[in-house]
């Protein structure tokens, strides 16, 4: 919709359009290709720490294996546990029981079908086929397990009419090397997952706070154009959002299965559910600056305020990071989304059109998410979002004071009432008393 602008007359030529647009293009690398370098600064840390497992799994895997289970080259131990060690970070339990799986299923059906057919190319092509649609069946998807299964026909139906007695020794090897590889992981150096976790939110909440400051500027100087590219800058953290997924995987697999990372796990949690509702203010942040760039596009009146209340969002952002790593209540984040609120409220007093009342709805839905992110509870967000941008809206126009009066009663009302006097003065009459209808004068 930010496209869907009105058309407009300009008298820039082509050549200098084509020098804007290539302009843009270059900015736009130059963005990405540092945006990338950062990333791999942030990630060499676990890179490292993973290299460092790998080589340390592989190598206790072979000697495991050489006093375990007897001389002969026991390849697939360190095998088994380099696969285990390499695989995506959050996925390794998983992948050990997918190669423990996939060797027995390649075991089984090697050893029917090769008792069934005999030996041959043909018999080998036959036996991987099954074996992999079995796997294929149980796993539901490639991986693992189907590799596994695949390479186990394999050895199974060529090597083993010549060397007797492969099927033992590629079951414990698996076994081992998996084994191994997870006490690794778990035990010997497991990765702070909280580091892990805080590594992968740092991107997401640099740009967010950079390209609300951006975006607030924009407003303010009633730069439409500017707006459309900080919509395209937000929509490029697809990527960071990804690893923050990734990083929650791992992060979950660690303080589940490592004994000295267990007492973080209320921390794991908190950060779990920051980072659910950080995607959905990445997500909302790309709508706030689509409604702003249309809004600016169809020349809509911007109140001063509205910039105001963007830029106090995008220091709320930046300030919830702060104080979550120091393990601090998120006070002055709480103050800043109350500050936001309370502004797009005070906005939305002055009257807006159409594009800009959608921007102050999203501006609202974003202070929720992030209160939420604090560590509000849902029902707790809202009514502080509802309390500020009221408080904000009545700075603007204060409601109108009722009067109090008392009302006049009815024709229906009196004629009751005059009934009623009616009736007690005849029951005075009869039992000898004073008329007290009415008063003396």
């Amino acid at each position: 919709m930010a496209d869907d602008r009105p058309p407009v007359q300009s008298d820039r030529s082509r050549l200098n359009e084509a020098a804007e647009r290539s302009g843009q293009a270059v900015e736009r690398v130059r963005h990405r290709g540092g945006q990338a370098g950062r990333i791999r600064a942030r990630q060499w840390e676990i890179t490292l720490v993973i290299a460092i497992q790998a080589g340390l799994a592989a190598a206790l895997a072979a000697l495991i294996a050489q006093h375990l289970l007897g001389p002969g080259a026991h390849v697939f131990a360190p095998a088994a546990a380099v696969g285990t060690i390499a695989t995506a970070i959050g996925q390794r339990a998983r992948r050990t029981f997918e190669l423990l799986g996939g060797v027995g299923i390649g075991i089984t059906i090697g050893d029917t079908l090769r008792f069934l057919l005999g030996s041959g190319p043909w018999q080998t092509g036959a036996v991987v086929a099954l074996a992999i649609a079995s796997a294929l069946l149980v796993a539901g998807r490639g991986g693992a397990l189907v590799g596994q299964a695949g390479g186990t026909a394999v050895l199974i139906a060529t090597l083993a009419p010549m060397d007797r007695g492969l099927e033992l020794p590629r079951i414990f090897d698996a076994l081992v090397g998996g084994v191994v590889g997870l006490v690794v992981v778990a035990l010997l150096l497991p990765i702070n997952p909280l580091r892990v976790l805080d590594r992968a939110v740092a991107p997401i909440v640099t740009a967010l706070g950079e390209q609300l400051a951006e975006l607030a500027q924009a407003l303010r100087e009633r730069d439409a154009d500017r707006a459309v590219r900080i919509l395209e800058r937000l929509r490029g953290t697809e990527g960071d959002l990804g690893r923050l997924h990734e990083s929650l995987s791992g992060a979950e697999e660690v303080v589940t299965i490592a004994p000295a990372r267990w007492h973080r796990r209320q921390q794991f949690r908190q950060y779990a559910r920051g980072a659910e509702h950080l995607e959905r203010l990445t997500l909302d942040s790309r709508a706030l600056a689509r409604w702003s760039a249309t809004a600016l596009q169809y020349d809509e009146p911007i109140p001063e305020e509205l910039p105001e209340a963007v830029a106090r969002l995008g220091q709320a952002v930046t300030e919830m990071r702060s104080e979550c790593r120091l393990g601090r209540d998120p006070e002055r984040t709480r103050e800043l989304i109350e500050q936001c609120a309370d502004l797009a409220g005070r906005a939305a007093a002055t009257g807006v059109q159409s594009f800009a009342d959608a921007l102050i709805t999203d501006l609202r839905t974003m202070c929720s998410d992030l209160l939420r992110a604090a560590g509000s509870e849902p029902d707790d967000a809202n009514r502080m979002v509802r309390k500020a941008a009221g408080a904000g809206e009545a700075a603007i126009h204060p409601p109108a004071r009722r009067r109090l009066h008392r009302a006049r009663p009815t024709r229906a009302a009196r004629a009751r009432r005059r009934s009623h006097l009616a009736s007690r003065n005849r029951d005075n009459e009869r039992a000898g008393l004073p008329d007290r209808g009415r008063p003396a004068r």
